[in-house]
């Protein structure tokens, strides 16, 4: 794994400074593999319909850019000289979404086809900038992004090399304006113009170059790659709303593996998840193990097409954070679910400084977490009770995943898998045997303090 990252900074081949030119290379239906029935009929239909009333439109971006490589794309955006108003006085199923980068998307029952207007470079003279159209904060970061330009410009303004491709269906020719089609064919990630002034206007740039090395099995190009270390801690400047977009993106696109190393060596994964980026520095070895095995397990399901709950991932990503935190609190005379509760709550808020992770994760996190306090306690009707718990499966399979990562568990795993798979007079006996085990190590079964009528005590099983 090492090695294939340390393979991904390679040197570029040929000088950083000429990405865009003003006249595209032009490659005709004989230079090309794509054909137009190979995209969304009704893209194809938006960009003939534009061309028809008077525009320029193309399909751009990741769906020419994954049909040369031979990937089915999984959307289809068109790019267009037609403003936004004018696009939807087009097409009555058309919707204008944004406030900082205002698109269009168009309707086609659940299919949705996004049209963005040709974009321009923002004026240099703040005095030249207008605030409905362009602004930037101090750092340079664009706030707002609805200056509007030519086909030239649009180019030039895309991120990446490689997507800044356009291919029109009524002629089938690909227009090249930044050298892309030569990227795809070296597999390289090239941004387009002086990488640090584009980090600068958008730092998730940073996290879109591993996002894409990771899922086309590219290299990033060196001039490309140089200043992310430097300015990764920007980051920590984007909406944590937006960021947790950017973050299943990143991780719930069968690539997660490979990105989660990539981010780890260019310093991206500590102003994303700055608690376990700590717990990485030291417990490195189990923290790697947990969270890389966690991620294996969801690229194999993401490429099974099998269901995948950002709940489980968050709480791989987070968990090697945890267990510190209980154990201070232990230490102050808290019992150890109260512990556990009270730390995830702490970490979790944290976090979502950071990460805007919605309540409808948050909860399962916790929930997850706390079946591993839980697991442990099978004596009496416990175990059958966990079992029908709806987390069970969740908590059982993060209970696995820690041992694969070395904790141990004194073989609770095992036990529960023996468990699960028992009849009903087997986990009788599991149960009795447990029971069995406590006594020959020298603990006293615990006896039921009864008080009045002979009630159980009360609290006895209390958060259990």
């Amino acid at each position: 794994m090492l090695k294939k990252l340390f393979q991904s900074f390679r040197s570029p081949l040929r000088k950083p400074q000429q990405h865009v030119r003003t006249t595209p290379e032009v490659l005709s239906s004989n230079q090309h593999s794509l054909q137009r029935n190979q995209f969304s009929r009704y893209a194809v239909n938006i960009v003939e319909r534009l061309q028809s009333a008077g525009y320029q439109a193309y399909l751009v971006g990741g769906c020419v850019r994954d049909l040369m490589l031979g990937i089915t794309p999984k959307d289809f955006d068109v790019a267009t000289s037609a403003t936004p108003e004018q696009v939807r006085a087009e097409f009555r199923n058309a919707r204008i979404i944004g406030r900082r980068f205002k698109l269009v998307h168009i309707h086609f029952g659940r299919e949705i086809i996004e049209v963005a207007t040709f974009r321009a470079n923002h004026p240099q003279d703040d005095e030249q900038e207008d605030s409905h159209q362009s602004s930037r904060n101090e750092s340079g970061r664009i706030l707002r992004d609805n200056v509007y330009g030519t086909l030239e410009e649009d180019a030039q303004r895309r991120d990446f090399t490689i997507n800044a491709l356009y291919y029109d269906p009524v002629t089938e020719r690909v227009l090249d304006y930044a050298h892309g089609v030569h990227d795809i064919r070296n597999r390289l990630v090239r941004l387009i113009g002086d990488p640090e002034q584009r980090y600068k206007e958008d730092p998730v740039r940073m996290l879109r170059a591993v996002r894409f090395a990771a899922k086309l099995d590219f290299g990033i190009e060196k001039h490309t790659a140089l200043p992310i270390r430097p300015l990764a801690p920007m980051l920590r400047d984007i909406p944590a709303a937006r960021l947790f977009e950017e973050v299943l993106k990143l991780f719930l696109s069968g690539h997660a593996a490979p990105t989660f190393e990539m981010l780890v060596d260019l310093e991206l994964f500590d102003p994303l998840f700055p608690a376990s980026a700590k717990a990485l520095e030291h417990m490195p070895t189990y923290t790697h193990t947990l969270i890389s095995q966690a991620l294996v397990n969801t690229d194999l399901r993401v490429q099974q097409n099998k269901p995948v709950t950002p709940a489980f991932l968050f709480a791989a990503l987070l968990w090697p954070a945890l267990p510190y935190r209980v154990l201070r609190l232990q230490e102050r005379g808290m019992p150890p679910i109260p512990a556990m509760q009270e730390a995830a709550h702490e970490l979790i808020a944290e976090q979502c400084q950071r990460i805007a992770i919605p309540k409808r994760f948050t909860l399962p996190i916790r929930e997850i977490w706390d079946m591993q306090e839980r697991l442990p306690r099978r004596s009496g009707k416990r175990a059958d009770l966990l079992l029908d718990n709806p987390r069970f499966r969740a908590g059982y399979d993060f209970l696995l995943l820690r041992e694969a990562a070395g904790e141990e568990t004194d073989g609770l795993g095992e036990w529960w898998t023996d468990y699960q798979d028992a009849n009903e007079s087997g986990r009788r006996d599991m149960i009795r045997e447990l029971g069995s085990k406590s006594e020959s190590a020298g603990q006293a079964p615990r006896k039921r303090r009864r008080s009045g009528g002979g009630r159980k005590r009360a609290g006895a099983d209390a958060g259990e």
